[in-house]
């Protein structure tokens, strides 16, 4: 079965080149499906890359075809920048982005592991491409409406295929991980809550907005839990500023006590679950040690006091971790460190962890000042979807591999960004 994910890659790897080919296409209208909209090649591949994120197509043998899928989108998207009639739209966050990159590519100059490197750097390059040709590509809010919604459709079907008993067993490989959707279903879930706010269609909104909560906590993925719960917190100091403080503090207390009464989910934080409790926690007598992180915190020493110490300012290089992973079978033969900053601090130190914490927060500032500014309904969407989901997917950061899974997490809250360049400039501001 998984042969024929060669297949899907080589369908849709032609058919975005054809889309982005064209000089104009034809696509149903998403604010009303009796209606056909023209786009142009640029619109037209544009919504299929951004639909299709959570597409991997992974073989357990021969050509890695996701980090094959994840170059052939970059080249595609830097032809597309110059093929697109329109400019990239540049600001703080891009330029910080675009400074980091130009830090890793120096990383290259002293890193002990080069071929890895270069593969770390293209994953991170892939979310800075997204945002400059989401920018140059989206005008249009019809055009937004499409990749979102479409973005949206995939992550259902995924959700069904995990679920559904015996259908995950035809599309095996076809998705990203587990993990790499739970993280992307935390854009999904804001997006459809600000559907849910700005549209006609309540009722569906608000139940997808709960359906793509309920993964990761059936999983019992703490990461993508904490995630969710960030970006719901964000999303409402958006929307309501100040006001919002009894919410994001219910939020927080509904958090709480949900990893202290849902078994499952307490089971797998506590390593005493059973002489742990919520009095506990109130009265300050829990600490670091009763966490269960699944020998997270020993792995990060180990590679800390290995790539990071007396090297804090640069770092040992970029890929040294990886390669250092790869080369050397390390706690149990773990390949990543689960813990993207860890990984940032060590490869690339603190100028390089300084830089990417700038662009995030670049990100989430500029969101909020032109949630708070605009007028447009598709630009307030875009601004709080991106600043909220950035939010909560930095904080997956964390304690997950989200920059090896960029293609179907980062890049949607940097693609709702850079649509959100997009549409402003429409207006002209």
């Amino acid at each position: 079965m998984y042969l024929l994910n060669y297949l899907y890659f080589l369908i849709i790897t032609l058919v975005g080149l054809k889309f982005l080919t064209m000089k104009q296409g034809v696509m149903i209208n998403p604010l009303n499906r009796e209606q056909k909209m023209v786009m142009d090649g640029p619109e037209m591949f544009w919504v299929l890359t951004f639909s299709t994120g959570l597409l991997a197509f992974s073989a357990p043998a021969g050509l890695d075809l996701m980090a094959i899928r994840l170059m052939v989108l970059e080249v595609f998207c830097l032809v597309g920048l110059f093929i697109c009639k329109r400019t990239p739209q540049w600001s703080p966050a891009i330029i910080f982005y675009l400074i980091y990159i130009i830090w890793l590519v120096v990383g290259l100059s002293y890193t002990p592991a080069p071929g890895y490197g270069f593969r770390v750097i293209l994953k991170y390059l892939y979310p800075l491409l997204i945002m400059l040709f989401a920018s140059a590509a989206v005008r249009d809010k019809e055009v937004f409406l499409k990749a979102g919604i479409g973005a949206r459709m995939v992550a259902i079907i995924s959700i069904a295929v995990a679920f559904i008993p015996y259908i995950g067993r035809l599309f095996p490989g076809v998705f990203w991980y587990g993990t790499a959707r739970a993280i992307n279903y935390i854009s999904m879930c804001v997006f459809s809550l600000a559907l849910f706010y700005y549209t006609q269609e309540k009722k569906k909104n608000l139940l997808l907005c709960i359906l793509f909560m309920l993964p990761c906590i059936l999983w019992v993925f703490r990461t993508s839990i904490m995630g969710t719960t960030l970006a719901l917190m964000t999303f409402f100091f958006f929307k309501y500023k100040l006001k919002s403080l009894p919410v994001i503090v219910g939020i927080m207390l509904v958090a709480v006590i949900a990893v202290f009464t849902i078994p499952s989910l307490k089971e797998k934080m506590f390593k005493d679950s059973k002489n742990v409790s919520i009095e506990q926690f109130q009265q300050g007598e829990l600490s670091k040690d009763d966490i269960e992180s699944n020998a997270r915190f020993a792995m990060w020493e180990h590679l800390e006091n290995r790539f990071y110490e007396e090297k804090e300012l640069i770092g040992s290089g970029i890929g040294s971790v990886q390669s250092y992973m790869y080369s050397n079978f390390v706690f149990g033969g773990l390949k990543v460190p689960h813990s993207d900053y860890v990984q940032m601090l060590c490869d690339s130190g603190i100028i390089g962890l300084v830089l990417y914490l700038l662009v995030i927060l670049a990100v989430l500032v500029h969101s909020f000042i032109v949630y708070q500014r605009a007028s447009s309904i598709a630009i307030k969407i875009c601004a709080i979807v991106a600043g909220s989901s950035i939010a909560g997917v930095a904080l997956t950061l964390y304690s997950d591999n989200v920059v090896n899974y960029s293609m179907a997490t980062l890049s949607y809250p940097f693609g709702f960004y850079g649509m959100m360049l997009g549409l402003i400039k429409s207006e002209g501001r």
